[in-house]
Formats: C-alpha cells, structure tokens, sequence
C-alpha cells in the first residue's frame, strides 16, 4: 500500500519579512540599553557597534557576488559624507540615550521617517497634501507634549529629547545620500561601505571628546553590534525588499513600546498621560506619512 507523504509547509516571501521586520523593530528598540550599559562613552558604543558589524557586512557583500570597491567607483564622495552623517546620527542619538527616557530617544530617533518627506516636499518644490499636512500637525503637537513633559522633569531629560531629535535630522541627511549611493548599489553592499566611512568620525569624536574607548567588559558592546547593527539593519534590508512603505510604517510603532517597556522594567522610567498622548500622536504621524507615501505612489503612471 503506497501512502503519499504529507504535504509539507514553507513559509511564503512575505511572511519571512513580516517576521524579520518585527525582529528587525525589536532588536533596534534594545540598541539603548545596551548603550546605557556599556562602560564606554555613548560616541565609543556607537564606534564599536559600527567597527565591529562592518566586515561582517563586507564578507557578506562578497559572499552574494558583490564587488564593493569596484562596484562604488564614482561614489566615494557620497559614501563619505553618508558616513559622516550617520557617524554624526548615533554620536548625539547615543549621548541623548543617556539623557532621556527609552520611550522618547526611540520615538525621536525614528523621526527622520517624518522629516525626510520634509526634504522631498523642499527639493520638488511642492505644498504637502492633506493627509501629510496632517501627519505633520500631529507630529508637531505629540513632539510639544513629549519635550514639554521632559522640560518639567528635569533641563537634562530636555537635553536628551532634543539631542535625538537632531539625530533624526542627522539621519535624514544620511537618507538623502544613501538614496543616491543606492542607484548603482546593493542594499547589503551600500550599508557595507557607508558604515567603513563612519567608523572614522567615531572613533576621532569619541577621542576628541575624552571618552573611555576601550571596553573594561565587551559583552554590551558586542551584544550592540550583533543586536543593534547585524541583527536589527539586517533584517529591516530585507524586509525593506519585500513590503511596503506602509507595513514597514506601521512596524515602526513596535520600538517605542518595546522601548518603553524596557524602560519602565529596567530604570522604572513610568509614563505620565502627557508621555502617552504625546506618543501616540507621533506613531499616529508616522503611519499617515507611509499611508501618503503608498498613495502617492498608486497615482504615478505606470510604465508600460
């Protein structure tokens, strides 16, 4: 008697990028304690998560048939100043981590995915639509209510909010060239060589600045580099290939949660209803501009 064999399951494209685009979320929300943790400056953490991804990145680069030096000819100049500027991103998001609460250097971190549409809205020339006018308003007052409930907390918690602000700006930047660099290359090969030029600026910041650079315990700098670099960025890469902007948006809103509820497990950081507001109000931000991107795009004539 012949039996056929049980039909087995596979896991389709998109359900491995939902489920690395949540591990992707989960992992960079815990970059800040690991930083936090660390017994080097926030600008040395950064230093050591970058240093110690990058030739990962690179071997894997050559292992997919890429070939990174050859392959960004022409493009050194954007490399370096996309180094640069996410070199500039983690040196004042590390150093306001310390500053503020979890929940609040998360969101303010992901700001740029709010203020990069700002630039697209500049370099075309054009008004936002409604619903991106809204998600701007949002933004603007959930960001009011967070910095307003820091300020009366303490001038350092402000400090701290303000300091991962800019480096949602700083990120932003980094967005601009790194859209460039990834006209010619692959997303694992344009990470790859972006990060080689960032690891410069940290290391000469954090030693400009008198920070201890050397680790007395390497375990939360290593744990930074596999969670926040290898684990977190790499994911998101692949996920960014397989969903769309607004999936990817809504995904977005997982760091700030799981931020906060390391932050109130770990240092007892409780949010007050001005926090909660404020936050939700953001989130709300972000997934109107996915939703305006994805909008955007369905109206674009489509190529025969």
């Amino acid at each position: 008697m012949h039996y056929d064999a049980a039909p087995t399951k596979t896991i389709s494209p998109r359900s491995r990028a939902v489920i690395a685009l949540v591990i992707a979320n989960v992992a960079l929300a815990s970059g800040p304690l690991f930083v936090r943790e660390a017994d080097v400056g926030p600008v040395a953490a950064g230093f050591w998560r970058i240093a110690l991804a990058t030739p990962v990145f690179l071997a894997i680069a050559v292992m997919m048939g890429d070939k990174p030096v050859s392959g960004a000819r022409g493009l050194w100049g954007v490399l370096a100043i996309a180094g640069v500027a996410f070199a500039a991103d983690l040196s004042s998001w590390h150093v306001g981590i310390l500053h503020t609460t979890l929940a609040n250097s998360t969101l303010f971190g992901n700001s740029a995915t709010l203020i990069f549409p700002i630039y697209g809205f500049v370099a075309a020339r054009m008004w936002p639509t409604r619903l991106q006018g809204l998600a701007l308003l949002l933004a603007a007052i959930g960001a009011a209510l967070l910095l307003g409930r820091s300020a009366s907390l303490s001038a350092d918690n402000l400090t701290g909010d303000l300091l991962c602000m800019l480096a949602g700006v700083l990120y932003a930047v980094y967005f601009v060239f790194m859209a460039r660099a990834r006209e010619r290359l692959s997303p694992i090969t344009a990470l790859a060589l972006s990060s080689l030029a960032t690891i410069p600026p940290l290391l000469i910041l954090a030693l400009a600045m008198g920070e201890t650079v050397m680790p007395g315990n390497w375990t939360p700098v290593v744990v930074l580099a596999i969670v926040s670099q290898l684990i977190g960025q790499g994911c998101m890469i692949y996920a960014l290939g397989h969903l769309s902007p607004l999936v990817i948006g809504l995904a977005l809103l997982i760091q700030p949660v799981v931020a906060a509820a390391l932050g109130w497990a770990i240092y007892d950081e409780r949010l007050a209803t001005a926090d909660i507001i404020g936050a939700i109000l953001v989130a709300v931000a972000l997934v109107l501009v996915r939703s305006s991107e994805v909008a955007s795009a369905d109206k674009e004539p489509k190529s025969a």
